[in-house]
């Protein structure tokens, strides 16, 4: 691009020098872990990101020490790529041209740089005049990254920061013939518009709505996510760096199990004190690998892990796994340095597990690799397996090699560095050897985008999850209603359930679950039979079944006539089925047969307690005979097994072609049924949208935040009373008239103007339950109430600044509405049963935002009070449909002002004309005290 000609068009600010090369094309490139886009980089930070090939490349605001490192970039560049840039020969960029590009970044002025090993390797530029919302934006990528997405990427970058910065729209002049820097304008999800005149092209980018980019943009994060943690998981050549020679040393095992596995590619070994370990060559050093081996494998000790690192970089290595400990899981110190390692592999390019972690397995036979240092080696299968604990990692392969429970793949995450649950599930989600994931957490890096793809996930592929720590230590004091009702475990409930991720207590129930959903149908209702041959563990079963939200219905007529052509005369065939202590095999294949053909039922529980006439393999094969000879519809109701004091003689069940899971007891297993059937519901359920609003006014609600909240000593203010009313108001939210005083004088004209009975309610900084002070006085009838109400709380109440006068409003049901904003999980909305007892009670729903309409709905029905709403023994519904407006709106605000943390409208009274907020308090906090709304972190 060259400098303009204001006969042509608009001057260009005279602050930087503007780039326009080549970049790539299309859905290609992505960040780490992307997150919405209304906002961008933090100036002054550094944020890690994947590229189209799955490699990794660091951008950054770009900074006065990178003049000598701007030069060295653009000598690199091809006399192509500079006449695309320039639109004329520009073979060096002058000391003047360089300074205004390093020396200038502010809100009119913003300039990125992509760099790799030290070096440079894009860089992106807006400028535009002050006061204006539109600016010029620009791009150059070395000529070795084209057509890695470098381009896409610094755009989505860019446009967060100059929306922050009030820019609504970025214009950008490029040749015709530079169809790839097109090609990036196209694909980026802005809604381009261009004009075309003599060969050169005007692009205008609606940056002000990013919905279609974020959209573009995590497809490309899918993309990128799966070429990176391919790179991981199916390497073609393996080196273990630490491989001892003695036996025991982990080193040594892992690869003593890459070679026991049967890997299908070259293994190196490095060992400076060694000319082999178990028969395979060794190597002295990293540096004396070959060049571009696919992973290495860290067991080296903790101080030795960062020249590792950096020696696999400079051989091109294309992942890590680092098992070696000694990193964050041993304090600050230890922190830093697991960040210095996943720098170093990102600066090289590489992608990491760990580090503190057990390792990885593939078990698909063109892989077969086992580069872990576990005696276990599981079997075959359709399970991916997650874990963040390592020490976990061993039992829990031997526990699944003692269940015969398959896994496609498992993987070690360790303190989760780098890699984490998230690009697991992107991974999982495209490959076709796993059909059910499995993770057990301890924590969340990304929440809210663990949110947005599990919710994808979860609609083709049922994922099950332990996440430990569901006890209140640690949690922090809550400073409203709606904190203490909002605590972190209820917030990772909520997100379990929006994102259909089947949350489970234990490792036993996770296997008992997955045992069920690998190897037997998703239920498609709830509708339960329970064929047995003794009465006694029939109705425990059934029991377990209504506890669990299943139901145990009557058979029809005809198929209860068609089943006592084949039970025993005494049996029962109602349902649950009693076949009695005599029934054989054959009994329970025909029973079972006949009900799975039915389409009376969703699902079939079957149990056995051993009797003297029948073994337990006759059950077994009776079973699977059942299973395997069914056809059509039947075919897709799952069927499992308890059988009750007998040994694990039941082979046949694992046998049929849709092995049968067996239980010990059969309340385990109507409880992993229980838990496959919501899932079920979860996936048949719609979607949801968001909910259309009406009268929002987000400018309005910032006037009343800059207008009354004064912020504290940490940055935190409060608006209470009339004022947080206010804010409410600017989004339509029903509140109650409210005016404030300062004096007793003031009270008894407001009650008067208002009209009696009115309310009285204190305002005192730091006193949130107003009614345990005595700040709260209803029904008052007269002028003089009003005043020794008023006076009465001043006296008694230190901290009273004044009061709130407020019409009393007629009784209904008390609720309560609001969210506190999560660092980490973004804004937690609740809904639930209101007033002084709100806490105690517990009765409220979360759910996370952004809301849909769905979300809204079962929020407002899901309480167990819900029939209060919708007319309780006789008295009449009440406006559901404006409760749930009410809460849409509350999330809505949530979404729309990240510098509200928490809003607590406490009591909302819902009444025969709809819901009205009778009190709230808002918490403020301004945007630079916080991270960014939608930052970018890892994991």
């Amino acid at each position: 691009m060259v400098p303009s000609d204001p006969g042509r068009r608009r001057a260009r600010p005279e602050t930087g020098t503007f780039f326009s090369g080549r970049a790539a094309p299309g859905p290609s490139s992505s960040s780490l872990v992307l997150e919405d886009l209304r906002s961008g980089l933090p100036v002054g930070h550094d944020v890690d990101v994947l590229l189209r090939d799955g490699s990794a490349a660091r951008i950054r605001p770009i900074c006065a020490e990178d003049a000598a490192l701007v030069a060295d970039f653009h000598g690199r560049l091809s006399p192509e790529s500079v006449r695309l840039r320039f639109f004329i020969p520009h073979p060096e960029l002058s000391e003047e041209e360089i300074r205004r590009l390093v020396d200038h970044c502010d809100p009119d002025h913003m300039a990125l740089v992509a760099e790799r090993s030290g070096a440079l390797i894009a860089i992106a530029q807006y400028d535009r005049l002050p006061g204006e919302e539109e600016a010029e934006v620009a791009f150059l990528v070395d000529d070795a990254f084209h057509r890695r997405g470098l381009g896409t990427l610094l755009l989505e970058h860019l446009a967060g920061i100059a929306r922050e910065n009030g820019i609504r729209r970025f214009v950008a002049e490029t040749l015709w013939e530079n169809r790839a820097m097109l090609d990036v304008f196209l694909h980026a999800g802005f809604a381009p518009q261009l004009t075309h005149d003599r060969g050169e092209v005007r692009v205008v980018l609606d940056i002000a709505s990013p919905l279609g980019a974020i959209a573009a943009a995590e497809e490309r994060d899918r993309v990128s996510v799966v070429q990176s943690v391919a790179r991981l998981l199916r390497p073609s050549s393996i080196a273990v760096v630490g491989a001892g020679r003695s036996a025991g040393t982990v080193g040594h095992e892992i690869v003593h199990n890459l070679i026991e596995s049967g890997f299908n590619g070259p293994i190196y070994p490095v060992n400076p004190n060694a000319r082999s370990v178990l028969g395979v060559p060794s190597w002295a050093s990293v540096d004396a690998l070959p060049y571009g081996v696919d992973l290495a494998v860290i067991a080296v000790p903790a101080e030795s892990v960062v020249s590792v690192v950096e020696a696999c970089g400079r051989r091109c290595v294309g992942g890590l796994v680092v098992v070696s400990a000694g990193f964050a899981e041993t304090g600050d110190g230890g922190a830093e340095a697991q960040r210095e390692v996943v720098r170093l592999a990102h600066a090289y390019g590489m992608r990491l597990i760990g580090p503190n972690c057990f390792g990885v397995i593939n078990t698909d036979p063109s892989v077969s690799m086992n580069a872990t240092f576990s005696a276990d080696l599981p079997e075959r299968g359709s399970v991916g397996f997650g874990s963040q604990s390592g020490g976990l990692g061993i039992a829990i392969l031997g526990e699944a090699a003692r269940r015969g429970i398959g896994l496609s793949e498992f993987v070690s995450m360790g303190n989760k560095g780098d890699v984490s649950g998230n690009d697991l599930l992107t991974w999982w989600e495209q490959d076709e050897a796993t059909d059910v994931i499995l993770l057990y957490l301890e924590s969340f890096g990304n929440p809210r985008k663990f949110n947005r793809i599990a919710r994808r996930v979860s609609r083709s592929k049922p994922i099950v999850a332990v996440k430990a720590g569901r006890t209140g230590a640690g949690a922090r004091a809550a400073s409203s209603h709606t904190a203490a009702l909002a605590s972190e475990d209820r917030v990772v409930d909520a997100l379990f359930l929006q994102t259909g991720v089947i949350r489970v207590d234990t490792i036993e129930e996770l296997f008992d679950v997955s045992e069920v959903l690998a190897h037997q149908p998703v239920p498609r209702g709830g509708r339960v039979a329970i064929v047995s041959n003794a009465g006694g563990p029939g109705v425990l079963a059934a029991d377990a079944a209504i506890a669990g939200g299943l139901s145990v219905p009557e058979l029809s007529a005809d198929l209860q006539a068609r089943l006592r052509g084949y039970c025993p005369q005494a049996a029962s065939v109602s349902n649950p089925l009693d076949l009695l202590a005599s029934a054989s095999g054959g009994d329970f294949r025909q029973s079972i047969g006949a009900v799975l053909e039915s389409g009376e039922i969703d699902a079939v529980v079957t149990i056995f307690t051993p009797p003297l006439v029948t073994t337990p393999e006759d059950f077994a094969t009776g079973v699977a005979a059942a299973v395997d000879g069914v056809t059509g519809e039947g075919a897709e109701v799952p069927v499992i097994a308890a059988v009750l004091g007998a040994p694990d003689s039941t082979d046949p069940l694992r046998s049929a072609v849709r092995p049968v899971p067996r239980f010990v007891y059969p309340e385990t297993a109507v409880r992993a049924l229980s838990a496959a059937a919501r899932y079920g519901r979860w996936r048949r359920r719609l979607e949801g949208v968001p909910p259309v609003l009406e009268g929002l006014d987000p400018n309005g609600a910032r006037r009343e935040v800059v207008a009354h909240a004064a912020p504290g000593p940490e940055g935190d203010g409060w608006l209470s009373g009339s004022s947080a009313l206010g804010l409410l108001r600017t989004y339509g939210v029903p509140v109650v008239p409210s005016v404030f005083v300062s004096d007793a004088h003031g009270a008894e004209e407001e009650a008067e103007r208002l009209g009696y009975p009115v309310a009285l309610k204190v305002e005192a900084p730091g006193v949130l339950h107003k009614s345990d002070v005595g700040g709260v006085r209803l029904g008052l009838s007269t002028p003089a109430e009003v005043r020794v109400a008023f006076e009465a709380m001043l006296r008694s109440i230190p901290a009273m600044v004044g009061a709130i006068v407020q019409p009393m409003v007629a009784p209904g049901v008390e609720t309560i509405a609001g969210f506190v904003r999560d660092p980490s999980f973004g804004a937690a909305v609740l809904f639930g049963l209101g007033g002084t007892t709100a806490e105690l009670l517990g009765d409220r729903e979360v759910r996370l935002a952004p809301l849909t309409d769905l979300d809204v709905h079962e929020m407002v029905l899901g309480i167990r009070a819900a029939p209060l709403l919708t007319g309780f023994r006789g008295s009449a519904p009440l406006d559901v449909a404006a409760v749930e407006d009410l809460v849409a709106k509350v999330g809505r605000l949530a979404d729309d002002l990240p510098e509200l943390v928490e809003v607590d409208c406490n009591p909302v009274m819902v009444g025969a004309t709809g819901p009205v907020v009778l009190d709230a308090r808002i918490r403020v906090r301004a945007r630079s005290a916080t991270s960014p709304p939608e930052a970018r972190r890892p994991g």
